[in-house]
């Protein structure tokens, strides 16, 4: 169920993504109003609104929390068709953030009171694959319907069933047993943001996870959100094409990747908790040359076949990030902990990669013309360099990270 959730938090997310050409072409936009719309203003009051509902959720009914954001980021998604500019579409964006903002978080932390340690890599990957059914069921519908009836009835199509989800899931989903896995000291705490971040700054692991996970982010975003308007127009695909090419491609791969990384980190991490961040760095780094080849071959069959495998591999380091995010603090700190390391990740991934992608692509347009945008999400590949070495630098530091909450847990088990 909460998976499902978090397809509809991508349906209505990203089903600006597909309409973005249609909606520049009636309102005039520019490419760096399009990342800004895509990206940075959503992701402003994602971000401010992740942590005071994530404190929230720390203390209260998680299952209310996400009901009551997925009715409100469905609502304003459905409201998106009725904009008549730019400012109207920017502030319906704005709240589809805030009802987003209180999805992930709360959803993060409930998992991790269904599931034991051992399994929670996989079952918050599995999770995360609500990302790409979202991708999936948003590009196919959505362009779809633009090509029939227009950008306006794709945001009200894919708007309203979500708002009558979050009755169903109110009704039928259980609220878990807070700390099921964990001492009853540290389920009982009830530590405040300020707590939180002492703990986290003792955590260097985290911080290179989140910065590894934010750049990581910023090409998933940067590139893929501009990925649709680069078909059409460098490859001459038309909307309703792009829409379900993207679909079948992007979505069903990156929802393979991403439960292929939980999988693969809670069987190897079992061993060595290091499988869990080197797994993701050896996805990148693998992907990172087919990827280029993606955004500059010519032959349209082709680059989407490299996509595929591509696509695979740069989705491994979701649920391994967050399990092990998880793993380095106490229950009640779990909801913040994901707020933190989300607000980090949309920040600088959703939040700058389109609004920078887009900016660039204008900035080269005189020189290059329809290409710029091409080399705009070249550059905004390069990011995965520096993503790769904080993910080895976080697997470094874990162990000793790791060391310093077992011993937290063993002194709450004598107190």
């Amino acid at each position: 169920m909460l998976t499902i959730v978090y397809a509809f938090n991508f349906v209505d997310r990203q089903i600006l993504v597909i309409l973005q050409e249609p909606i520049k072409a009636d309102m005039g936009l520019s490419d760096a109003q399009l990342g800004l719309l895509s990206g940075f203003s959503f992701a402003l009051i994602y971000v401010t609104a992740g942590i005071p509902i994530a404190w929230w959720a720390d203390r209260g009914n998680r299952r209310n929390i996400v009901s009551l954001a997925l009715a409100v980021w469905s609502g304003m998604t459905a409201l998106s068709g009725f904009a008549q500019n730019y400012g109207q579409l920017l502030t319906a964006r704005i709240g589809v953030g805030l009802g987003e903002a209180g999805g992930s978080p709360p959803a993060h932390s409930m998992i991790s009171d269904y599931f034991p340690p051992e399994q929670r890599g996989r079952a918050l990957s599995f999770y995360s694959t609500g990302i790409y059914v979202g991708i999936l069921l948003g590009f196919m519908f959505g362009g779809m319907i633009a090509d029939a009836f227009g950008w306006r009835i794709a945001f009200l199509v894919v708007g309203i069933p979500g708002v009558l989800f979050a009755i169903v899931l109110r009704l039928t989903v259980r609220e878990p047993n807070r700390g099921r896995w964990d001492s009853a000291l540290e389920t009982a705490q009830r530590p405040t943001l300020a707590e939180t971040m002492v703990v986290l700054r003792e955590r260097p692991s985290f911080w290179y996870i989140a910065l590894g996970c934010s750049l990581m982010a910023f090409v998933s975003y940067g590139v893929g959100n501009f990925f649709p308007s680069f078909l059409i127009r460098i490859h001459s695909l038309s909307i309703g094409q792009v829409g379900i090419v993207l679909a079948l491609v992007s979505g069903i791969s990156g929802a393979v990747g991403t439960y292929l990384g939980g999988y693969l980190g809670d069987r190897f991490g079992a061993h060595d908790p290091r499988w869990y961040l080197w797994i993701p760095m050896i996805g990148a780094a693998v992907a990172f040359f087919p990827y280029l080849y993606v955004l500059l071959g010519d032959s349209t069959g082709s680059i989407l076949v490299v996509l595929v495998f591509t696509n695979l591999l740069m989705t491994l380091y979701l649920g391994p990030s967050i399990a092990m995010s998880h793993a380095l603090v106490p229950p009640s700190m779990r909801a913040l902990t994901s707020a933190i390391l989300f607000f980090v990740l949309n920040i600088i991934g959703l939040g700058l990669g389109p609004f920078l992608t887009g900016l660039m692509s204008d900035l080269l347009a005189p020189r290059f013309g329809v290409l710029s945008l091409r080399y705009a999400m070249v550059i905004s590949t390069m990011t995965a360099l520096i993503a790769i070495a904080l993910f080895y630098a976080a697997a470094k530091r874990l162990p000793e990270d790791l060391a310093k909450r077992s011993r937290e847990q063993a002194a709450a088990a004598v107190a």
